[in-house]
């Protein structure tokens, strides 16, 4: 019920529509719904509501394939609640993932991430880099895959270190570099680049992380072996900031850039190698080019009627949503239901 998962279960129905698929969630941004015509979750079987913190290992049993999502899932909201990202992040998956494999799930997907790398100068960086995690997010997602590096027994293990997502989702972000540029275009006609505009993003459309999780489903471990990091996205769609804010502009006339030449450097700024992941699942790369999600992401905020300015404050930023949720005590600073 985040960002990521709709589409993920709106693609593995579609693809495998005699799968029975259920749904663990928290439910924090469930009602942050955008240009969907239904409730994604009637793409699912099942649908359950709980914390992974507090996931019992019985709950697993019957299940071939796990896909953690769960997740605080970026830097800003990393830094407030430090705690529960290495709870929700870091503790919450191993613990999954060791119940996961005592119960009999043949393949556990982690979702992992690029950002991990930290402040990469020179080539691309590939899987045999040096990681440099700087924030609680990136730190929680190098200790949650050293920790499934070291599980023993049969379960296929992929950590899918994703590029930085975009795309248009029915429970859409607007705290995403692309989709900012993009809202910004169409409510503002202004995108302001906090940065120079130097640092390098690898983008991934959600559509295909999907398509790479439904990969990692069902995996031989012939293809990189029982336990395996790989980037996930495509070589070719490494994107300097200022360039994702030109082709923004491009598709949506009248816009202006500005860039803040004089900012200090940004600490996220990576390029990244994808071969590895391209020679594996040559039958699952990105299709959606930066054009495809940059038009993806216009229709979908169009034809829902977005015209928010103030989008910054809304729920569509995740950050935001929690602080309401716990400034209306409905969640504890610890992240909890109040109930």
């Amino acid at each position: 019920m985040g960002y990521v998962g709709p589409v993920l279960a709106g693609h593995l129905r579609k693809t495998h529509q005699d799968y029975q698929i259920q749904g663990f969630d928290t439910g924090f941004f469930g009602h942050c719904l955008i240009g969907s015509g239904r409730l994604p979750e009637t793409a699912i079987d099942v649908q359950m509501f709980g914390d992974v913190r507090h996931l019992h290992k019985d709950q697993l049993r019957g299940f071939d394939a796990v896909v953690q999502l769960a997740a605080i899932s970026n830097d800003p909201m990393g830094k407030q609640f430090e705690a529960a990202t290495y709870a929700i992040n870091q503790d919450a998956t191993v613990r999954l993932a060791r119940d996961a494999a005592a119960a009999g799930v043949k393949a556990f997907v982690f979702a992992s991430s690029c950002s991990i790398y930290g402040i990469a100068d020179g080539p691309p960086r590939t899987e045999t880099d040096p990681v440099a995690p700087v924030t609680a997010y990136a730190r929680s997602k190098v200790a949650s895959e050293l920790a499934l590096a070291e599980l023993e027994g049969d379960m296929v293990i992929t950590a899918l270190r994703f590029a930085t997502a975009c795309g248009f989702s029915p429970r859409l972000r607007l705290d995403l570099v692309l989709n900012d540029f993009v809202a910004a275009a169409l409510t503002e006609k202004r995108i302001t680049v906090l940065s120079d505009g130097s640092p390098w993003r690898p983008l991934i459309d959600v559509a295909d992380m999907a398509r790479a999780m439904d990969w990692a489903i069902h995996r031989d471990p012939a293809q990189g072996g029982r336990y395996l990091v790989v980037n996930a996205g495509a070589s070719a769609h490494n994107y300097r900031v200022r360039d994702l804010a030109e082709a923004v502009a491009a598709a949506v006339p009248g816009t202006e850039v500005s860039i803040n030449t004089g900012a200090p450097v940004d600490s996220r700024s990576y390029r990244v190698d994808f071969g590895l992941f391209e020679r594996l699942a040559p039958n699952h790369r990105p299709r959606m080019s930066l054009s495809d999600s940059i038009a993806g992401l216009i229709d979908g905020l169009r034809s829902s009627g977005f015209q928010d300015n103030d989008f910054r404050s809304s729920d569509l930023i995740r950050l935001k949503t929690l602080d309401r949720h716990i400034s209306a005590a409905r969640l504890t600073p610890d992240l909890h239901w109040t109930n």
